[in-house]
């Protein structure tokens, strides 16, 4: 049985992180499979266009995005069936070829590719490994299948030292590899434009929430609400709009207030135009972990709109944590521009050492 390596993805972010290097696989001629786990299956499609994917060998689950926990409940049932055969998830997903799947983050695709992975026989190597929040339930689901997966992988490609930390404390069976940075640092290269010329910050402001841990409190989404309506009222605001985040809009009844204050209301862009966005804007409200890491580069602003976050990057630089706080929140908004610092410069390329490190491992 050949040996190959195997990508299994299925969410945006998940798509953005990993495309620096499968186009590097492609540039250096390496036989690899892309499988598509389907959870975000239509809004795949362009995604994979912009960022120069080739089109996944397979594609799981349906044709449309997973953004309910029903649809959710749902999907992850039916991919969840396959695993009663070892021998069928070789032949039907992993195309009878066995080697290393290389799995991304702490989604539920996450999971269930590191499940299906290992019912084949495949051994499993997990990017972005090492994150912790330690508490159990917080975020949730994510914590547990950071657990999990990493407690179930081979390989463990740990961006910082304190993920590196994290994954010792644990005593990981895996084996343990420090890279230099998170691919998120390809990523933005990669995707963002050069400059048109716009200073930064002299765009929109950008906020954007989809986090179930926020949409599924009312408390928080009148917070977030109130808050955009204070930025509004002194400089041009644009609120980015996942599809869970609208419908939650739509049935608070909060959609009218931000058309009042003038907040422009814009769906999903490409990546490349919204780390545009990011980079002009005056400051970022987000609770999005992969956005927190794109601010820190681009030395953005930021107020996260969370409890805590499991990432290092930018805070106490220009990331500020909000905690729901309101004296926090206040002193963030009285002067942003104080916490905008320089854009990080000469980047490394961790897809290269994690590439070369899979290919030892063949």
């Amino acid at each position: 049985m050949t040996d190959l390596i195997q990508v299994f993805l299925g969410t945006k972010a998940q798509y953005i992180k990993t495309a620096p290097l499968l186009r590097l696989m492609d540039v250096r001629g390496v036989p690899y499979r892309l499988i598509d786990s389907g959870q975000h299956a239509a809004l795949s499609v362009g995604l994979r266009e912009e960022l120069g994917v080739r089109v996944p060998d397979v594609v799981m689950g349906g044709d449309v995005d997973i953004t309910s926990i029903p649809q959710a409940a749902l999907w992850a049932g039916k991919l969840s069936l396959s695993l009663a055969s070892g021998a069928t998830l070789r032949r039907e997903v992993f195309g009878g070829a066995g080697g290393i799947c290389v799995v991304h983050g702490d989604t539920p695709s996450t999971l269930l590719s590191t499940l299906m992975a290992r019912r084949a026989g495949l051994r499993v190597a997990h990017l972005e490994a090492g994150l912790r929040s330690h508490h159990l339930l917080h975020p949730f689901p994510e914590e547990l299948i950071r657990i999990v997966v990493m407690r179930t992988a081979d390989v463990l490609f740990a961006p910082d030292a304190e993920a590196v930390r994290n994954l010792r404390a644990m005593r990981v069976k895996g084996d343990v590899v420090r890279i230099a940075a998170n691919t998120v640092v390809e990523s933005l290269s990669h995707d963002l434009a050069p400059s048109d010329g716009t200073l930064a910050g002299t765009g929109p402001a950008i906020v954007t929430m989809h986090r179930v841990e926020n949409l599924n409190k009312r408390g928080r989404v009148e917070r977030f609400v109130t808050t955009a309506e204070r930025v509004a009222a002194s400089r041009p605001v644009r609120f980015v709009v996942h599809g869970p985040t609208s419908e939650t809009l739509a049935k608070g009844g909060f959609l009218p207030r931000l058309e009042r204050a003038g907040v422009e209301l814009e769906t999903l862009v490409p990546h490349g135009a919204f780390v545009g966005m990011l980079r002009a804007a005056p400051l970022v409200i987000t609770d999005g972990g992969s956005i927190q890491e794109e601010c820190a580069l681009l030395g953005v602003p930021t107020l996260l709109w969370r409890e805590h976050s499991e990432r290092p990057d930018g805070i106490g630089r220009n990331v500020v944590v909000s905690r729901y706080d309101p004296d926090t929140i206040d002193a963030f908004l009285a002067d942003p521009e104080r916490w905008r610092v320089p854009p990080a410069t000469d980047l490394p390329s961790p897809s290269a050492e994690i590439l070369d490190d899979l290919l030892a491992r063949l």
